[in-house]
């Protein structure tokens, strides 16, 4: 009998990741059974769903509750979509229950954006181990399609089979397989990045570096407003893990920098925690309203306006040349102009291109893939575009000089005089933005 997913229950679903996960099972027409600590929170979950797809449209398919009815809603469930605090014992406290209630068949996937697959199953029956694995949404996922699947050694071939043709098809996600490592390929490749530009902004200054590394490097939302949208302590929770848990050639970027652990016990969370805000945080409302951003040096914060320090000229020459689609020119101009500045924008980018393209035998199995997850997951360029930009020789050299990991596979590219980015239907301009 063909497997069919007609009944889905979502344990933590008043979270952002959650509701939003539930929301895409909804609008696929599946009944989608939200629960949470409380009912209010389970409904509080909904009216998120509800207002993240701008239609009531899908609580048709939306029934509410709390734990009190996990076992009896999860003996009904086909998939069963864990999206709990990102907390290992809690995730397996909450397994063990779903264990002894969910039908044989039943699929259990967990939302975590970069705990141990394995770890969180271990110790349940062989039935839950071959039929668990990792559906990383990215947030928001109604909006972004870009989506992870992580199998563990356990986990039954025809299930991650069967769940890759459910997101690819009825879900609409652009699915990318990674292996089982922390944070897995978008986390790790993403995190690098906007930690590393946290870490150069306590010297530089935060403004001037999530200017630098802005829109026109490849990226929808510069870097520090992006760590702010996502959170700090989800941030911190990312690169302790990546810090603790991997030693390749990029270790020393996942240290969380000393003022974010500052501001943090001090309650700082980003745009969660409006009054205190993150990086960046607004004081009034309306035209009034004035941006400020955080001193890490001396942890206040001042409005963004004041002490401006000058961006280099090429990052003007680099807009323009976007604004008219010369996608690759651009990339000339940041290659061949000179100064600290640029040395700091070429380091930050180039960097992401190594790293990516270097977990490609590791965390994915084709450039294909990492592009995938970082072009769809983040909305970045994907690190393949950056370097058919730039050109396979030319970056050897660049990175060379800047004395980081020449990738195998530009090495390839660079013999054998090929493009790496292998998407002939996705226009490179997309991931290009003038802002």
């Amino acid at each position: 009998m063909a497997r069919k997913i007609e009944n889905v229950v979502v344990l933590g679903a008043n979270g952002a990741m959650g509701s939003g996960s539930g929301s895409v099972f909804a609008a696929a027409g599946i009944r989608t059974v939200f629960l949470a600590r409380t009912r209010d929170k389970a409904e509080a979950g909904r009216a998120r769903a509800e207002q993240m797809v701008k239609s009531t449209a899908i609580s048709r398919f939306i029934e509410v509750g709390d734990y009190d009815a996990l076992e009896a809603e999860v003996a009904k469930a086909d998939l069963v979509f864990e999206a709990v605090a990102e907390d290992l014992a809690v995730k397996r406290e909450v397994f063990a229950r779903v264990d002894k209630a969910r039908k044989p068949d039943a699929i259990v996937a967990t939302v975590s954006s970069g705990l141990s697959i394995a770890a969180m199953c271990a110790g349940q029956s062989d039935s839950f181990q071959k039929h668990f694995l990792g559906i990383h949404f990215f947030n928001p996922p109604n909006v972004i399609v870009g989506c992870e699947l992580i199998a563990h050694a356990g986990t039954d071939a025809g299930v991650v089979a069967f769940v890759r043709d459910l997101l690819a098809g009825p879900l609409g996600r652009e699915v990318v397989e990674t292996t089982d490592t922390p944070a897995f390929a978008g986390n790790r490749v993403g995190f690098k990045v906007l930690n590393e530009v946290a870490q150069l902004a306590e010297e530089h200054g935060v403004a001037f570096m999530d200017a630098l590394i802005g829109p026109h490097t490849g990226r929808a939302m510069t870097p520090l407003v992006t760590v702010d949208f996502v959170g700090w302590d989800v941030h911190q929770a990312i690169v302790d893990n990546l810090f603790a848990n991997t030693k390749d050639e990029a270790h020393a970027a996942f240290e969380l920098p000393g003022y974010m652990k500052k501001l943090i016990a001090a309650g700082h969370l980003g745009n969660k925690t409006k009054a205190k805000g993150g990086f960046f945080r607004s004081e009034g409302k309306g035209k009034d309203a004035v941006r400020l951003v955080v001193d890490p040096k001396t942890l206040d914060y001042r409005p963004v306006t004041e002490n401006v320090r000058a961006l280099p000229p090429v990052v003007g020459q680099m807009k323009a040349l976007i604004r008219v689609g010369r996608y690759q020119q651009a990339m000339d101009a940041m290659c061949d102009a000179t100064g600290p500045e640029v040395d700091l924008m070429r380091k930050v980018v180039l960097g992401y291109v190594s790293y990516g393209l270097a977990r490609v035998g590791e965390v994915v199995a084709r450039p294909r893939d990492v592009d995938r997850i970082m072009g769809f997951g983040f909305n970045w360029a994907p690190p393949s575009v950056l370097a058919d930009a730039i050109g396979a020789r030319r970056l050897i050299g660049l990175l060379d000089r800047a004395k980081l990991l020449v990738p195998r596979v530009v090495v390839e590219a660079a013999e054998k005089n090929l493009n790496l980015f292998d998407e002939p239907e996705v226009d490179r301009g997309r991931f290009f933005v003038a802002a």
